[in-house]
C-alpha cells in the first residue's frame, strides 16, 4: 500500500485570488491535484492550518498528486511514505478530528423501514463531543478499531478554530448554504499493536468530516510514550 505525503504553501494575497476561503473551497481545490477523477471515490486525507504568512495544506494520498495550478512551484513538495516508517512501534501523533455520537431525539418521527422495524441510525442525529472524558473515551474507541492505542497520560485536547464554509443546496447548484464545523485538536503518544490495521487507519483517516479537513494522523516516529 504506497502512500504519498504532499505539502503545499499558499499566502494569503494569493488564497484570496484565487478565492479558496473557506473549508469547502480548499476541498474542491485539493481534487485539482488528482485531475481526470471526476465522480471518483475520494482516496486521500487533507489538513489545513493558517500561518502568519498564509496557509499550509499537507495531503496524504494512495496515488501521486500533481502539482495544482494555485499553488507556486516552489510552495509544492510531494514525496512517498518510506517503507521503514511503518517500522517503529510508538509514534508522537497529532490529529485534528470531529468527535461525535449517535443519538436519537425523542420528538423525531420514527423512520420504519420496510420490514416494519425502526430505523434507528436514520432517527439518529450526530452531535459533538466537547467533554474531556468523552474525547478520551472517542479516541480510545478508535484506537481500539484501528490497530493503536494511545497514551492517555500525554494525551491534550482542546478544541480547533471553527471552520466556516458555502456549500451548494442539493439539487440547486447555483444556490449555497452556510455551515460551520468544528474539531477537537488532539496530541500525544501512542503505541502501534496490530501494524496493517493502524496503517490502514491512516490511510483511511480518523473521525467523520474528512472533507473539511479532518481525520489526518501527523506522525512522528521513535516516541518513548506507551
Amino acid at each position: 500500500m504506497n502512500l504519498f505525503l504532499s505539502r503545499a504553501f499558499v499566502d494569503y494575497e494569493l488564497a484570496f485570488k484565487r478565492g479558496l476561503r473557506d473549508a469547502y473551497r480548499w476541498h474542491q481545490a485539493v481534487w485539482e491535484a488528482f485531475p481526470g477523477r471526476d465522480g471518483a471515490q475520494r482516496d486521500f486525507l487533507t489538513r489545513l492550518d493558517a500561518h502568519d504568512r498564509g496557509f499550509q495544506v499537507v495531503i496524504l494520498s494512495a496515488a501521486q498528486p500533481v502539482k495544482p495550478d494555485w499553488c507556486p512551484t516552489d510552495q509544492w513538495e510531494t514525496k512517498p511514505v518510506p517503507e521503514s516508517f511503518w517500522a517503529h512501534d510508538r509514534y508522537a501523533f497529532q490529529l485534528r478530528a470531529n468527535p461525535t455520537k449517535k443519538i436519537i431525539h425523542p420528538d423525531r418521527p420514527k423512520a420504519i423501514g420496510p420490514d416494519g422495524r425502526i430505523n434507528r441510525n436514520r432517527n439518529a442525529r450526530r452531535v459533538a463531543l466537547r467533554q474531556r472524558e468523552d474525547l478520551v473515551a472517542w479516541l480510545t474507541r478508535k484506537g481500539g478499531t484501528g490497530g493503536f492505542r494511545v497514551n492517555a497520560d500525554t494525551l491534550r485536547t482542546h478544541p480547533a478554530r471553527k471552520e466556516f464554509f458555502w456549500k451548494p443546496r442539493p439539487g440547486e447548484p447555483a444556490k449555497a448554504m452556510p455551515g460551520v464545523v468544528q474539531g477537537i485538536e488532539f496530541r500525544g503518544t501512542l503505541r502501534v499493536l496490530d501494524r496493517e490495521r493502524f496503517r490502514e487507519t491512516v490511510r483511511g483517516g480518523v473521525g467523520s468530516a474528512k472533507a473539511f479537513g479532518f481525520g489526518l494522523l501527523l506522525l512522528a516516529p521513535g516516541s518513548t510514550g506507551d
